[in-house]
Protein backbone atom coordinates (compact mmCIF):
# COMPACT_ATOMS: atom_id res chain seq x y z
CA UNK A 1 0.00 0.00 0.00
CA UNK A 2 1.19 3.45 -0.48
CA UNK A 3 2.42 5.18 2.55
CA UNK A 4 -0.18 7.44 3.46
CA UNK A 5 1.91 9.90 5.59
CA UNK A 6 3.69 10.66 2.02
CA UNK A 7 0.88 11.63 0.35
CA UNK A 8 -1.46 14.56 0.58
CA UNK A 9 -4.81 15.00 1.79
CA UNK A 10 -8.13 15.74 -0.82
CA UNK A 11 -7.11 19.70 -0.51
CA UNK A 12 -11.24 19.92 -0.96
CA UNK A 13 -13.90 17.78 -0.41
CA UNK A 14 -16.25 17.25 -3.31
CA UNK A 15 -19.83 17.61 -1.96
CA UNK A 16 -22.08 16.52 -5.11
CA UNK A 17 -25.47 18.64 -3.12
CA UNK A 18 -24.99 21.28 -0.43
CA UNK A 19 -21.70 21.76 1.51
CA UNK A 20 -21.62 20.28 4.88
CA UNK A 21 -23.17 22.76 7.67
CA UNK A 22 -21.66 23.28 11.40
CA UNK A 23 -24.49 20.86 13.42
CA UNK A 24 -25.42 22.00 16.98
CA UNK A 25 -23.25 19.32 19.24
CA UNK A 26 -26.60 17.65 20.07
CA UNK A 27 -27.55 16.19 16.63
CA UNK A 28 -26.23 13.09 15.84
CA UNK A 29 -24.08 12.45 13.07
CA UNK A 30 -24.32 9.66 10.72
CA UNK A 31 -21.24 8.99 7.95
CA UNK A 32 -22.77 6.27 5.56
CA UNK A 33 -20.23 4.74 3.06
CA UNK A 34 -20.88 2.64 0.16
CA UNK A 35 -19.23 3.07 -3.30
CA UNK A 36 -22.76 2.94 -4.77
CA UNK A 37 -25.33 5.35 -3.87
CA UNK A 38 -27.88 4.84 -2.18
CA UNK A 39 -27.53 1.32 -2.62
CA UNK A 40 -29.03 -1.05 0.29
CA UNK A 41 -28.47 2.20 2.31
CA UNK A 42 -31.55 4.21 0.46
CA UNK A 43 -34.26 3.41 3.22
CA UNK A 44 -32.34 3.75 6.22
CA UNK A 45 -30.34 7.12 5.22
CA UNK A 46 -33.28 8.87 3.71
CA UNK A 47 -35.20 7.90 7.07
CA UNK A 48 -32.20 9.61 9.29
CA UNK A 49 -32.13 12.42 6.57
CA UNK A 50 -35.63 13.23 7.54
CA UNK A 51 -35.67 11.96 11.22
CA UNK A 52 -32.80 15.06 11.47
CA UNK A 53 -29.68 13.73 11.85
CA UNK A 54 -26.82 15.61 10.43
CA UNK A 55 -26.09 12.70 7.15
CA UNK A 56 -22.84 12.65 4.64
CA UNK A 57 -23.03 9.71 2.22
CA UNK A 58 -19.36 9.02 0.96
CA UNK A 59 -19.45 7.29 -2.56
CA UNK A 60 -17.90 6.98 -5.32
CA UNK A 61 -21.61 7.45 -7.26
CA UNK A 62 -22.02 10.89 -8.96
CA UNK A 63 -25.16 10.26 -10.47
CA UNK A 64 -27.53 13.04 -10.82
CA UNK A 65 -30.91 11.91 -11.12
CA UNK A 66 -31.34 10.62 -7.21
CA UNK A 67 -31.28 12.52 -4.22
CA UNK A 68 -31.89 12.06 -0.57
CA UNK A 69 -33.43 14.98 1.30
CA UNK A 70 -31.39 15.78 4.45
CA UNK A 71 -28.70 13.50 3.36
CA UNK A 72 -25.20 15.52 1.68
CA UNK A 73 -23.33 12.83 -0.80
CA UNK A 74 -19.65 13.62 -0.36
CA UNK A 75 -17.51 11.86 -3.54
CA UNK A 76 -13.96 10.03 -3.24
CA UNK A 77 -12.30 9.13 -5.85
CA UNK A 78 -10.50 5.61 -5.50
CA UNK A 79 -6.86 6.31 -5.41
CA UNK A 80 -4.43 4.62 -8.45
CA UNK A 81 -2.35 1.90 -6.57
CA UNK A 82 1.01 1.78 -8.27
CA UNK A 83 2.57 -1.72 -8.32
CA UNK A 84 -0.31 -3.79 -7.64
CA UNK A 85 -0.52 -5.85 -10.49
CA UNK A 86 -0.85 -9.49 -11.47
CA UNK A 87 -1.35 -12.06 -8.33
CA UNK A 88 -2.06 -9.10 -6.18
CA UNK A 89 -4.07 -6.76 -8.16
CA UNK A 90 -7.56 -7.74 -6.37
CA UNK A 91 -5.75 -6.21 -2.48
CA UNK A 92 -4.83 -3.11 -5.27
CA UNK A 93 -8.59 -2.41 -5.83
CA UNK A 94 -9.23 -3.01 -2.39
CA UNK A 95 -6.17 -0.87 -1.10
CA UNK A 96 -7.76 2.18 -3.84
CA UNK A 97 -11.10 2.42 -1.90
CA UNK A 98 -9.65 2.08 1.74
CA UNK A 99 -6.95 5.30 0.56
CA UNK A 100 -9.16 7.60 -1.17
CA UNK A 101 -12.00 7.13 2.16
CA UNK A 102 -9.22 7.57 4.66
CA UNK A 103 -8.02 10.63 2.87
CA UNK A 104 -12.11 11.98 3.10
CA UNK A 105 -12.34 11.28 6.70
CA UNK A 106 -9.53 12.69 7.91
CA UNK A 107 -10.77 16.15 5.90
CA UNK A 108 -13.98 15.27 7.36
CA UNK A 109 -12.74 15.17 11.06
CA UNK A 110 -10.45 18.21 10.27
CA UNK A 111 -14.17 20.70 9.04
CA UNK A 112 -14.77 19.63 12.61
CA UNK A 113 -17.34 16.31 11.37
CA UNK A 114 -16.62 13.53 13.76
CA UNK A 115 -19.79 10.94 13.42
CA UNK A 116 -21.51 9.08 16.42
CA UNK A 117 -22.22 6.45 13.69
CA UNK A 118 -20.45 5.35 10.38
CA UNK A 119 -22.77 2.25 8.47
CA UNK A 120 -20.46 1.10 5.91
CA UNK A 121 -20.43 -1.53 2.91
CA UNK A 122 -17.96 -3.83 3.69
CA UNK A 123 -15.65 -5.56 1.22
CA UNK A 124 -14.69 -2.67 -0.67
CA UNK A 125 -11.90 -1.97 1.04
CA UNK A 126 -13.50 1.61 2.28
CA UNK A 127 -14.25 0.64 5.80
CA UNK A 128 -10.62 -0.42 6.22
CA UNK A 129 -9.37 2.35 8.38
CA UNK A 130 -12.56 3.57 9.53
CA UNK A 131 -11.92 3.14 13.53
CA UNK A 132 -8.79 4.65 12.92
CA UNK A 133 -9.67 8.11 12.42
CA UNK A 134 -13.26 7.80 14.48
CA UNK A 135 -12.16 5.63 17.70
CA UNK A 136 -14.76 6.88 19.19
CA UNK A 137 -17.38 6.10 16.60
CA UNK A 138 -20.32 3.59 16.86
CA UNK A 139 -18.95 1.71 13.69
CA UNK A 140 -21.39 -0.90 11.68
CA UNK A 141 -20.65 -2.98 8.80
CA UNK A 142 -22.89 -4.36 5.94
CA UNK A 143 -21.53 -7.93 5.21
CA UNK A 144 -22.78 -9.04 1.93
CA UNK A 145 -20.61 -12.33 1.23
CA UNK A 146 -17.94 -13.90 2.48
CA UNK A 147 -15.49 -15.65 -0.24
CA UNK A 148 -14.41 -18.95 -0.41
CA UNK A 149 -12.96 -20.71 -3.00
CA UNK A 150 -14.54 -23.78 -1.70
CA UNK A 151 -18.06 -22.10 -1.40
CA UNK A 152 -21.29 -23.15 -3.19
CA UNK A 153 -21.02 -20.22 -5.27
CA UNK A 154 -17.58 -21.28 -6.85
CA UNK A 155 -18.46 -24.95 -6.95
CA UNK A 156 -22.09 -24.39 -8.03
CA UNK A 157 -21.89 -26.66 -10.98
CA UNK A 158 -18.40 -27.22 -11.33
CA UNK A 159 -16.07 -30.31 -10.87
CA UNK A 160 -12.77 -28.62 -11.64
CA UNK A 161 -10.80 -27.55 -9.04
CA UNK A 162 -10.22 -23.18 -8.40
CA UNK A 163 -6.74 -22.39 -9.72
CA UNK A 164 -4.31 -21.31 -7.24
CA UNK A 165 -4.89 -17.60 -8.78
CA UNK A 166 -8.78 -17.29 -8.72
CA UNK A 167 -8.34 -19.09 -4.56
CA UNK A 168 -5.50 -15.91 -3.89
CA UNK A 169 -8.09 -13.04 -5.24
CA UNK A 170 -10.49 -14.43 -3.17
CA UNK A 171 -8.60 -14.65 0.19
CA UNK A 172 -7.32 -11.02 -0.76
CA UNK A 173 -11.24 -9.95 -0.81
CA UNK A 174 -11.41 -11.31 2.44
CA UNK A 175 -8.73 -9.46 4.27
CA UNK A 176 -10.99 -6.43 4.59
CA UNK A 177 -14.15 -8.27 5.58
CA UNK A 178 -12.52 -10.05 8.38
CA UNK A 179 -10.76 -6.86 9.93
CA UNK A 180 -14.15 -5.74 9.98
CA UNK A 181 -15.59 -8.44 11.81
CA UNK A 182 -13.01 -7.86 13.96
CA UNK A 183 -13.39 -3.92 14.22
CA UNK A 184 -17.41 -3.18 13.82
CA UNK A 185 -19.93 -2.65 16.89
CA UNK A 186 -22.73 -4.15 14.55
CA UNK A 187 -22.54 -6.58 11.91
CA UNK A 188 -25.49 -6.81 9.80
CA UNK A 189 -26.16 -9.29 6.88
CA UNK A 190 -29.40 -8.89 4.86
CA UNK A 191 -30.11 -13.30 4.90
CA UNK A 192 -29.42 -16.22 6.98
CA UNK A 193 -28.15 -18.04 3.51
CA UNK A 194 -25.54 -15.25 3.42
CA UNK A 195 -24.84 -15.80 7.40
CA UNK A 196 -24.17 -19.09 6.61
CA UNK A 197 -21.85 -18.70 3.97
CA UNK A 198 -19.18 -17.06 6.81
CA UNK A 199 -17.03 -19.68 8.74
CA UNK A 200 -18.72 -20.65 11.81
CA UNK A 201 -16.27 -19.00 14.12
CA UNK A 202 -17.38 -16.01 12.94
CA UNK A 203 -20.94 -16.00 12.44
CA UNK A 204 -21.89 -15.18 15.99
CA UNK A 205 -21.04 -11.53 15.39
CA UNK A 206 -23.55 -11.32 12.34
CA UNK A 207 -26.89 -10.08 13.07
CA UNK A 208 -29.54 -11.17 10.41
CA UNK A 209 -31.97 -8.05 9.30
CA UNK A 210 -32.58 -7.70 5.95
CA UNK A 211 -32.82 -4.09 4.03
CA UNK A 212 -36.80 -3.85 3.85
CA UNK A 213 -39.24 -4.29 0.85
CA UNK A 214 -41.97 -1.35 0.75
CA UNK A 215 -44.51 -3.35 0.71
CA UNK A 216 -47.25 -0.40 0.19
CA UNK A 217 -45.32 0.72 -3.08
CA UNK A 218 -44.49 -2.66 -4.58
CA UNK A 219 -47.84 -4.43 -4.51
CA UNK A 220 -50.66 -5.96 -6.74
CA UNK A 221 -52.32 -3.35 -8.73
CA UNK A 222 -53.24 -2.89 -12.58
CA UNK A 223 -52.15 -4.62 -15.36
CA UNK A 224 -52.20 -1.37 -17.69
CA UNK A 225 -48.71 -1.14 -19.51
CA UNK A 226 -47.51 2.51 -20.26
CA UNK A 227 -43.64 2.13 -21.12
CA UNK A 228 -42.20 4.33 -24.01
CA UNK A 229 -40.90 2.02 -26.66
CA UNK A 230 -42.68 -1.31 -25.64
CA UNK A 231 -45.50 -1.97 -28.15
CA UNK A 232 -47.88 -3.75 -25.05
CA UNK A 233 -50.81 -2.40 -23.11
CA UNK A 234 -50.30 -5.24 -20.06
CA UNK A 235 -53.60 -7.39 -21.23
CA UNK A 236 -50.98 -9.93 -23.13
CA UNK A 237 -49.35 -13.21 -22.19
CA UNK A 238 -46.20 -11.69 -20.64
CA UNK A 239 -43.16 -13.35 -19.23
CA UNK A 240 -41.42 -10.91 -17.49
CA UNK A 241 -37.28 -10.92 -16.48
CA UNK A 242 -35.67 -8.39 -14.29
CA UNK A 243 -32.25 -7.97 -13.85
CA UNK A 244 -28.93 -5.32 -13.02
CA UNK A 245 -27.00 -7.25 -15.27
CA UNK A 246 -27.41 -9.65 -18.22
CA UNK A 247 -25.21 -12.56 -17.04
CA UNK A 248 -25.08 -16.10 -15.95
CA UNK A 249 -24.73 -15.27 -12.39
CA UNK A 250 -28.54 -14.73 -13.25
CA UNK A 251 -29.16 -17.56 -15.05
CA UNK A 252 -29.62 -14.90 -18.03
CA UNK A 253 -28.15 -17.95 -20.73
CA UNK A 254 -30.57 -20.24 -19.43
CA UNK A 255 -33.28 -17.87 -19.32
CA UNK A 256 -33.37 -17.28 -23.16
CA UNK A 257 -32.24 -20.67 -24.28
CA UNK A 258 -35.75 -21.46 -22.24
CA UNK A 259 -37.33 -18.12 -23.55
CA UNK A 260 -37.14 -20.11 -27.12
CA UNK A 261 -39.13 -23.11 -25.85
CA UNK A 262 -41.73 -21.13 -24.36
CA UNK A 263 -42.62 -18.68 -26.94
CA UNK A 264 -42.56 -21.20 -29.43
CA UNK A 265 -45.16 -23.09 -27.71
CA UNK A 266 -47.35 -19.95 -26.93
CA UNK A 267 -47.89 -18.11 -30.09
CA UNK A 268 -49.63 -15.24 -28.53
CA UNK A 269 -47.08 -14.75 -25.44
CA UNK A 270 -43.97 -12.01 -25.08
CA UNK A 271 -41.30 -11.70 -23.23
CA UNK A 272 -40.25 -8.13 -21.68
CA UNK A 273 -36.87 -8.34 -20.06
CA UNK A 274 -35.87 -5.61 -17.82
CA UNK A 275 -32.15 -4.15 -17.00
CA UNK A 276 -29.00 -3.48 -18.53
CA UNK A 277 -26.56 -5.07 -21.26
CA UNK A 278 -23.72 -5.20 -18.71
CA UNK A 279 -22.05 -8.00 -16.45
CA UNK A 280 -22.31 -6.59 -12.73
CA UNK A 281 -21.26 -10.21 -11.35
CA UNK A 282 -18.36 -12.43 -13.00
CA UNK A 283 -15.98 -12.02 -15.40
CA UNK A 284 -17.18 -10.69 -19.27
CA UNK A 285 -17.17 -13.06 -21.66
CA UNK A 286 -13.67 -13.77 -23.28
CA UNK A 287 -14.79 -12.58 -27.15
CA UNK A 288 -15.81 -9.05 -25.87
CA UNK A 289 -19.24 -9.82 -26.88
CA UNK A 290 -21.74 -9.16 -24.22
CA UNK A 291 -24.23 -12.10 -22.86
CA UNK A 292 -27.17 -10.64 -24.59
CA UNK A 293 -25.72 -10.25 -28.02
CA UNK A 294 -23.91 -13.85 -27.58
CA UNK A 295 -26.92 -15.16 -26.98
CA UNK A 296 -29.08 -13.44 -29.35
CA UNK A 297 -26.69 -15.19 -31.70
CA UNK A 298 -27.37 -18.18 -30.50
CA UNK A 299 -30.86 -18.77 -30.06
CA UNK A 300 -33.72 -18.35 -32.32
CA UNK A 301 -36.11 -16.49 -30.90
CA UNK A 302 -39.45 -14.58 -32.56
CA UNK A 303 -37.90 -10.92 -31.56
CA UNK A 304 -41.48 -8.92 -32.91
CA UNK A 305 -42.59 -10.25 -29.21
CA UNK A 306 -39.38 -10.09 -27.23
CA UNK A 307 -38.40 -6.65 -26.01
CA UNK A 308 -35.84 -5.13 -24.00
CA UNK A 309 -36.14 -2.45 -21.97
CA UNK A 310 -32.85 -1.19 -20.63
CA UNK A 311 -33.72 -0.20 -16.99
CA UNK A 312 -36.46 1.17 -15.93
CA UNK A 313 -37.70 3.76 -13.02
CA UNK A 314 -39.31 2.37 -10.30
CA UNK A 315 -43.20 3.90 -11.48
CA UNK A 316 -42.26 1.45 -14.86
CA UNK A 317 -40.68 -1.36 -13.28
CA UNK A 318 -43.33 -1.21 -11.03
CA UNK A 319 -45.84 -1.00 -14.37
CA UNK A 320 -44.06 -4.31 -15.42
CA UNK A 321 -44.18 -6.65 -12.16
CA UNK A 322 -48.17 -5.74 -12.10
CA UNK A 323 -48.59 -6.80 -15.52
CA UNK A 324 -46.44 -9.83 -15.78
CA UNK A 325 -48.04 -13.27 -16.22
CA UNK A 326 -45.20 -15.32 -14.60
CA UNK A 327 -42.16 -13.47 -13.41
CA UNK A 328 -38.89 -15.72 -14.27
CA UNK A 329 -35.82 -15.34 -11.12
CA UNK A 330 -32.55 -17.44 -11.47
CA UNK A 331 -29.61 -17.29 -9.53
CA UNK A 332 -26.42 -19.34 -8.59
CA UNK A 333 -26.05 -19.40 -4.99
CA UNK A 334 -25.04 -16.20 -4.24
CA UNK A 335 -26.01 -12.92 -2.98
CA UNK A 336 -30.24 -12.71 -3.09
CA UNK A 337 -31.45 -9.85 -5.46
CA UNK A 338 -34.13 -7.65 -4.25
CA UNK A 339 -36.05 -8.28 -7.62
CA UNK A 340 -37.08 -11.40 -6.47
CA UNK A 341 -38.37 -9.91 -3.44
CA UNK A 342 -40.38 -6.67 -4.89
CA UNK A 343 -41.87 -9.22 -7.58
CA UNK A 344 -43.46 -11.20 -5.26
CA UNK A 345 -44.52 -8.43 -3.18
CA UNK A 346 -46.40 -6.94 -6.07
CA UNK A 347 -48.21 -10.79 -6.25
CA UNK A 348 -46.23 -12.07 -9.20
CA UNK A 349 -46.46 -15.63 -10.19
CA UNK A 350 -42.59 -16.70 -9.89
CA UNK A 351 -40.62 -19.32 -11.55
CA UNK A 352 -37.28 -19.48 -9.38
CA UNK A 353 -34.08 -21.44 -9.52
CA UNK A 354 -33.90 -24.18 -7.09
CA UNK A 355 -31.05 -22.75 -5.28
CA UNK A 356 -29.63 -22.10 -1.67
CA UNK A 357 -30.84 -17.95 -1.32
CA UNK A 358 -34.43 -19.10 -3.51
CA UNK A 359 -35.12 -21.70 -0.56
CA UNK A 360 -34.87 -18.96 2.04
CA UNK A 361 -38.21 -17.02 0.56
CA UNK A 362 -39.63 -19.41 -1.71
CA UNK A 363 -41.13 -22.80 -1.46
CA UNK A 364 -42.42 -24.77 -4.24
CA UNK A 365 -46.28 -24.80 -5.07
CA UNK A 366 -46.52 -22.90 -1.90
CA UNK A 367 -45.52 -19.39 -3.00
CA UNK A 368 -44.26 -20.32 -6.16
CA UNK A 369 -42.42 -22.74 -8.63
CA UNK A 370 -38.93 -24.02 -8.30
CA UNK A 371 -36.47 -25.00 -11.23
CA UNK A 372 -33.74 -26.47 -12.11
CA UNK A 373 -30.76 -23.52 -12.60
CA UNK A 374 -28.67 -25.38 -15.23
CA UNK A 375 -31.91 -26.78 -17.01
CA UNK A 376 -33.59 -24.48 -20.07
CA UNK A 377 -36.21 -27.38 -20.06
CA UNK A 378 -37.30 -27.67 -16.68
CA UNK A 379 -37.52 -23.44 -16.17
CA UNK A 380 -39.52 -23.67 -19.81
CA UNK A 381 -41.55 -26.49 -18.69
CA UNK A 382 -42.50 -24.45 -15.43
CA UNK A 383 -43.16 -21.25 -16.87
CA UNK A 384 -45.96 -23.44 -19.65
CA UNK A 385 -46.99 -24.98 -16.61
CA UNK A 386 -47.89 -21.18 -14.87
CA UNK A 387 -49.08 -19.65 -18.44
CA UNK A 388 -51.30 -22.55 -18.69
CA UNK A 389 -52.61 -22.69 -15.04
CA UNK A 390 -52.97 -19.16 -14.28
CA UNK A 391 -56.55 -19.41 -12.61
CA UNK A 392 -55.60 -22.63 -10.55
CA UNK A 393 -52.09 -21.46 -9.13
CA UNK A 394 -53.65 -17.75 -8.19
CA UNK A 395 -53.07 -19.13 -4.69
CA UNK A 396 -49.25 -18.82 -5.43
CA UNK A 397 -49.73 -15.33 -6.08
CA UNK A 398 -51.06 -14.49 -2.61
CA UNK A 399 -48.95 -16.53 -0.91
CA UNK A 400 -46.09 -14.66 -2.38
CA UNK A 401 -47.25 -11.25 -0.80
CA UNK A 402 -48.24 -12.75 1.92
CA UNK A 403 -44.49 -13.79 2.50
CA UNK A 404 -43.11 -10.51 1.66
CA UNK A 405 -45.23 -8.70 3.75
CA UNK A 406 -44.96 -11.03 7.13
CA UNK A 407 -40.73 -11.45 6.66
CA UNK A 408 -39.46 -8.65 4.87
CA UNK A 409 -41.76 -5.28 5.62
CA UNK A 410 -39.91 -2.15 5.64
CA UNK A 411 -42.03 -0.22 7.86
CA UNK A 412 -40.88 -3.07 10.19
CA UNK A 413 -37.52 -3.76 9.54
CA UNK A 414 -36.28 -0.05 9.28
CA UNK A 415 -37.12 0.97 13.03
CA UNK A 416 -35.06 -2.10 13.87
CA UNK A 417 -32.37 -1.11 12.03
CA UNK A 418 -32.19 2.58 13.64
CA UNK A 419 -32.54 0.96 16.49
CA UNK A 420 -29.92 -1.04 16.13
CA UNK A 421 -27.25 2.07 14.99
CA UNK A 422 -28.12 4.97 17.07
CA UNK A 423 -30.39 2.81 19.61
CA UNK A 424 -27.58 2.68 22.52
CA UNK A 425 -25.87 6.34 21.83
Amino acid sequence: MCLYAKMPLMTSINFLNNPPCRCPDFMRKILFIHPNFPAQFRHIAALMGKRGYHCIFLTTNARQDWTIPGVQRLLYKPVQQQGKAGMFSTLGLVESHAEAVLRACVELKKKGFVPDVVYGASGWGGTWFVRDVFPKARLAGYFEWYYDADSADVRFGSRDEPGLQNRINLRLRNTVIVNDLVSCDLCITPSQWQKSQFPQALQNKLSVLHDGIDTGYFCPGSGSLSIPGLPLQGDEEIVTYATRGMEPYRGFPQFMQALALVLAERPQAHAVIAGEDRVCYGSPRPDGKSWKEYMLSRVHLPMDRVHFTGGLPYAQYRQLLRSSSVHVYLTRPFVLSWSLLEAMACGCLVVASDTGPVQEVLRHRDNGLLCDFFSPKAIAESVLQALKEQEQLKALRHAARNTIVSRYELTTLLPQLEKMLVGEL
